[in-house]
């Protein structure tokens, strides 16, 4: 029989281009279903070994040790202390085995042998085209909608199987079974059925791919594509550097009379493509983006990573776009937050903003208007820039003598010193307000208060999942907090 079993697993790794290791796992698997139907009544773990060079095999029970507390299973766990009677050095987590006499090959229910060496054999068949497919780095795949699914479409590509998800069609395409179809790989996911392609259509890497296919300057790396942004089906934007001043990337990219770009559209359901010029200056980058509505001025403010971008009036509709698309894939492009504003919106901001800052100068300074007009209109913003601009700095302002500038650095200074000091009593007070609430400590108290959780209705409005991120506790001590806070509600 042992020549038998060698010559079975060697026809059958032929057969189905496996390694016989394969093969041999599913036997061992098979011969293990067997020997389990013995013990009918009880749920065991029997382990098989065949001999590779023989093809003798021999059986074991297996029993995993446990804590005596975690004793559960009699017939696949064994506590430390029964266990030690058998073998003196066994500890939680070693296995326990004992020879079982093996079943004969013959008497095996064949059929369930057959069923669990031909699975076996079909998930390893199956994960080595995945892994010959993964080697080729292939992450646009064309295939054949075999069937639909609950909206979904499986893909045939060439002997491997693929899902285009519905929400990863492009809306308002009709795909029908037996249409070929060109999509990206987005991931591979790993279930109890094996591992599976999951494709997509409206993923901004795919506009990428298509134009990688279309334009063979990119792949030359003559061209650059730096970034993309889309609206599935409607429209979208991608950014392109030259790496070769000799070359236009957005006529090559367009290509003669449009051909390049048109050849993606068509593969994109009619989706309109805008090519723009990538700058390294994020305000003209910002610029180009918005095309083709022309912009007028710039604001940046870095700390909010924002953009307030002046137009003309009749350029407001072409630069927000329909049902703000064009300034929406604008932002997604440039990674900025772009803010769209006319001119008479901009001075109206402007004009705010400037007077609040005079207003604080005149409080925070006690200074009269004009001396607070004056700061305003040579940049300074903030107490801070007043307190600590370098001294030559403010007394290149004209009227400002060095009195004048001193008297206004201390008064910055004393005025930046009292609003830290209302600052930490405001924290402390706050602090003591929420330790009033059961269960509350002050190391939490201080980090709820450090993130704008001030009182106990701003804790009581929280979730669970929002307290458990904000302080690291267990989920069941943030419940009674919230609860803890929620308390005064059902009181009244």
């Amino acid at each position: 029989m042992s020549r038998e079993m060698l010559l079975l697993v060697d026809a059958l790794a032929r057969e189905k281009n496996v390694d016989k290791d394969i093969v041999f796992g599913a036997l061992e698997l098979a011969l293990a279903s067997a020997t389990k139907k013995r013990f009918s009544e009880e749920d065991v773990d029997v382990r098989v070994s065949i001999d590779r060079n023989s093809g003798s095999y021999d059986s074991f029970r297996r029993w995993h040790v446990v804590a005596d507390a975690d004793w559960l299973s009699e017939g696949r766990e064994i506590g430390l202390t029964e266990s030690r009677k058998q073998k003196s050095d066994a500890e939680v987590g070693d296995v326990l085995e004992e020879p079982l006499e093996p079943v004969e090959f013959g008497r095996i229910g064949a059929q369930t042998a057959k069923q669990v060496i031909l699975q076996r054999i079909r998930d390893a068949e199956r994960e080595q085209l995945l892994n010959d497919f993964l080697d080729r780095r292939e992450h646009l795949i064309t295939g054949v909608i075999k069937r639909i699914e609950r909206g979904n479409a499986i893909i045939e590509c060439g002997k491997l199987e693929a899902l285009l998800p519905r929400e990863h069609m492009i809306p308002k395409e009709n795909l029908r079974v037996g249409d070929r179809v060109r999509a990206f790989l987005l991931r591979i996911d790993r279930g109890g059925r094996g591992p599976q392609l999951i494709l997509s259509r409206t993923a901004k890497e795919f506009l990428v791919k298509l134009f990688e296919l279309e334009v063979p300057e990119i792949e030359e790396q003559l061209i650059e594509l730096k970034a993309a942004a889309r609206d599935a089906g409607l429209r979208a934007k991608i950014a392109v550097k030259s790496n070769d001043p000799r070359i236009d990337p957005q006529g090559t990219c367009i290509g003669m009379r449009g051909s390049r770009v048109q050849a993606v559209t068509n593969e994109l359901a009619g989706e309109r493509v805008d090519i723009i010029l990538w700058s390294s200056e994020p305000a003209q980058f910002v610029i180009n983006a918005l095309a083709p509505a022309e912009v007028s001025s710039i604001v940046i403010d870095e700390e909010t990573h924002a953009m307030d971008v002046v137009v003309d009036e009749e350029q407001l509709a072409q630069a927000i776009g329909r049902g703000g698309q064009n300034v929406r894939l604008a932002s997604e492009l440039t990674g900025w937050t772009i803010n769209i504003m006319t001119v008479e919106e901009a001075e109206k901001k402007h004009e705010s903003e400037y007077e609040g800052i005079r207003e604080t100068f005149m409080r925070s300074l006690d200074v009269d208007e004009e001396v607070a007009t004056v700061l305003v209109q040579e940049g300074f913003s903030t107490l801070e820039e007043v307190a600590y601009v370098p001294l030559a700095e403010m007394l290149d302002i004209e009227g400002f003598d060095e009195a004048l500038v001193n008297e206004l650095r201390s008064r910055a200074r004393n005025a930046l010193l009292t609003q830290a000091i209302a600052s930490e009593e405001q924290k402390e007070n706050e602090v003591e307000g929420l330790l009033t609430l059961e269960n509350m400590d002050a190391d939490t108290a201080n980090i709820l208060v450090g993130k704008g959780v001030a009182t106990r209705d701003d804790l009581a409005d929280l979730a669970v999942d929002d307290l458990v991120d904000m302080t690291g506790m267990s989920p069941e001590r943030a419940k009674e907090l919230i609860l803890s806070a929620r308390a005064h509600w059902f009181a009244e």
